[in-house]
């Protein structure tokens, strides 16, 4: 019997396939090596003729250099978290490319002595024109940081007065009083689950208090019995006023109402407002800060400013995210419904035509990212069996729905419609049985 290791092709051989070769150049000899010894691997068990293992490497080679895959967001849910949140602009995009190389981000080209530059100043630059009342701007990794930065610089060692119903858990377990005492600072609950009223502030306050926070419960909503107090009152109370309000909104919005947006939370009195970059504004995770200049420029030079700074990827996206046109988020928040449903019927007579069973169905959105939990916005989807769940899973790309009933639901509000055409192929491809294939010899 013959060795079954002298029919393995030897890795030089197959390194010099034209193809294989051809990939490094992209993919880098990792990635290569890695399919060639798993072809090695088929053939030494049998599960493959020696001269197809280079084929069988070309055909296992990944799309790219990372193992993130690009997914269709067909859930309804604006910003989804396990999906990344908020896809970014095309302006975004090309200014990632623009940010990947070589750039002036610490560096004044227009000066004759060659000077240090301040870092990312065309995005803050961009973020004070967006937010007109902050007198003064920055930018860290992401919400969670800016709350961190603020409380060891405003209150480290010191006292946050914080209602006791704002005292939130978002996703994954995190827990907003955990992070705030790990910083140092002490916190003081005041008022109840249900109630807090401006008095309960008064009587907590003193020398030792380093800022009032108010927390946007941005992923839940009580009803009731229920009162807080409005930052315009909480703005009296002559300690520094911090108000997260989470979802990134910067002014407000028609289709929001309920939403706080900074521009307003600045006007009715905070002395600072933190919020995520990557929600409802539609750009790169970050942490937005804005408001009072003494207190920013606090934070911006603290020593902890350093570990939290963003880089210059994270920089160019955000400009462009504020200067460009609109983000992804913000053109599905206001698409109106009858274009989704207009679109849903198209792609249901192409999909029957192909021998799917498929339906149009009314369906409901939400914000999603830990915002507006209150809102729902009419949405229309394409209905399938919810078989297909798994195979469109599994595709490429990936789609994503969720699933009513026995029924699948692809929520056209969360997909582009310049990606139809890639759904409807994705959807085809799911339905479509895999063609049979001979057993190797």
């Amino acid at each position: 019997m013959t060795d079954a290791r002298r029919r393995v092709p030897r890795t030089d051989m197959l390194l010099r396939d034209p193809r294989l070769a051809a990939a490094e150049r992209t993919l880098g000899p990792t990635l290569i090596r890695r399919a060639v010894t798993e072809a090695q691997e088929r053939v030494r068990a049998g599960e493959l003729p020696p001269e197809r293992a280079a084929e069988a490497a070309v055909a296992a080679l990944p799309r790219s250099a990372t193992t993130l895959r690009p997914v269709v967001n067909a859930t309804g849910v604006l910003v989804h978290t396990n999906l990344g949140r908020a896809p970014l602009s095309p302006a975004a995009v090309e200014a990632l490319l623009v940010a990947s190389g070589t750039t002036d981000i610490e560096f004044d080209l227009t000066s004759t002595a060659a000077r240090r530059a301040r870092r990312g100043r065309g995005a803050l630059a961009a973020l004070a024109e967006a937010v007109p009342r902050a007198e003064a701007v920055h930018v860290v990794n992401n919400n969670a940081a800016a709350l961190a930065l603020v409380a060891t610089a405003l209150a480290g060692g010191r006292e946050i007065v914080v209602s006791r119903g704002e005292l939130v858990e978002i996703g994954d377990g995190f827990r907003l009083p955990e992070l705030l005492e790990s910083t140092g600072a002490r916190l003081v609950e005041v008022g109840t689950t249900n109630r807090t009223h401006l008095a309960d502030y008064a009587r907590a306050i003193g020398p030792a208090t380093g800022c009032v926070l108010k927390i946007h419960p941005s992923n839940f909503t009580t009803t009731g019995f229920v009162s807080s107090v409005p930052i315009a009152q909480l703005a009296g109370l002559d300690v520094p006023l911090i108000h997260d309000i989470g979802s990134g909104l910067l002014s407000p919005h028609p289709a929001l109402p309920a939403e706080p947006d900074a521009s307003t939370s600045l006007a009715d009195g905070a002395d600072l407002v933190t919020a995520s970059g990557d929600k409802l504004l539609g750009g790169p995770q970050a942490g937005l800060l804005l408001g009072r200049r003494d207190l920013v420029e606090r934070l911006r030079t603290h020593p902890l400013a350093r570990a939290l700074r963003v880089d210059k990827l994270t920089l160019a996206a955000l400009e462009a995210t504020l200067l460009g046109p609109q983000p992804p988020t913000r053109q599905a928040l206001l698409t109106p419904t009858a274009a989704l449903a207009t679109r849903a019927a198209t792609l249901v007579d192409r999909l029957t035509a192909g021998g799917v069973d498929a339906d149009a169905h009314a369906s409901e959105a939400r914000i999603g990212g830990g915002g507006a939990p209150e809102v729902v916005l009419t949405s229309a989807a394409v209905a399938l069996p919810a078989a297909l769940a798994a195979p469109l899973r599994a595709g490429r790309p990936a789609v994503v729905g969720r699933l009513h009933g026995d029924r699948l639901l692809l929520d056209l509000r969360t997909v582009p419609e310049g990606e139809d055409t890639t759904l409807l192929a994705a959807i085809l491809a799911a339905a479509t049985p895999p063609a049979a294939t001979e057993p190797t010899p």
